[in-house]
């Protein structure tokens, strides 16, 4: 079992996902299966894959097909994270054929969505390389399946910023527009923390040089968020800090100018089209004849 899957077992029910995209896929049954495959007929089933990029969701697509039917045999020839090209199998699989058929387009579409994900981070974190930048995800999943799309992010290299609202303490515009300032809205959440006694890691956002410098002056924060800045703001900011907190950017970055905002400094680069706005990579279950 993963180190992703372990962290966050208690944050989602892996079993009652498949249990209910079953229910919404299946209903009644696979009739299409049900009235072409014999019930105790055995079958193979590969994972083709027809495009490059960074492979993702293979233990997630064994772990489906074990709660579907233990007597499943399931054979990874490439493992999650690894660069693959179009004509590679992923993986082979072996069992009841009625099951497996029924059980092809959740596989495909969790990995296909995953392996997009991956694909994206590992091609913005390598425009990093040099720097000490980390791409980082954000908040902006798909309701229901953020626990994939998270755990794609970090199959592809990158990092996960908080899972959920429960995890940290994340001051953001309106929550320091309705405190009636950047300083109230600290105190606020760290008066809430001791209060509650949570011990949760604060990061404000700032939107002007002039937040970072009173957020600098009155402290704290663990992180600050460099919010729409331009590269050069963000390189007088990163000035200013200094080195006393932990620096993230934000906001309108992408692939043709993440690597400017890497080379200013920062820490962290939070990109929310990792999971809102990316291509699946193309695979496919076929048959396989043995």
């Amino acid at each position: 079992m993963s180190d992703f899957i372990k962290l966050h077992q208690k944050h989602f029910n892996f079993r009652q996902f498949v249990v209910n995209a079953f229910k919404e896929d299946v209903g009644d049954g696979d009739h299409t299966a049900l009235s072409i495959i014999p019930k105790d007929h055995k079958g193979w089933l590969q994972l083709l894959i027809k495009e490059e990029g960074i492979i993702a969701g293979i233990e997630a697509a064994e772990l489906i097909f074990k709660l579907v039917d233990k007597k499943i045999k399931f054979k990874r020839l490439v493992k999650d994270g690894d660069k693959v090209k179009k004509g590679q199998v992923a993986f082979i699989v072996f069992g009841n054929t009625q099951k497996l058929i029924t059980s092809e387009r959740l596989i495909l579409n969790i990995m296909q969505r995953m392996s997009g994900i991956a694909t994206k981070t590992a091609q913005l974190q390598a425009l990093c390389k040099g720097t000490k930048a980390k791409v980082i995800d954000t908040r902006k999943t798909t309701p229901g399946f953020r626990f994939f799309e998270k755990w794609a992010v970090v199959i592809g290299g990158g990092s996960n910023h908080r899972y959920g609202l429960f995890d940290m303490i994340l001051i953001k515009d309106n929550h320091i527009d309705f405190a009636g300032g950047i300083t109230d809205a600290i105190d606020d959440a760290n008066s809430y923390l001791k209060k509650k006694k949570k011990k949760l890691s604060v990061e404000v956002e700032t939107r002007s040089i002039d937040d970072v410098k009173k957020v600098l002056a009155h402290g704290g924060v663990k992180r600050i968020m460099l919010d729409n800045f331009s590269p050069a703001e963000t390189l007088q900011a990163v000035k200013i800090i200094s080195g006393k907190f932990e620096i993230e950017s934000s906001g309108g970055i992408t692939e043709k100018n993440i690597a400017e905002y890497a080379k200013c400094g920062v820490d962290f680069i939070s990109v929310g089209a990792l999971t809102h706005h990316v291509k699946s990579l193309d695979l496919s279950l076929k048959a396989l004849k043995r």
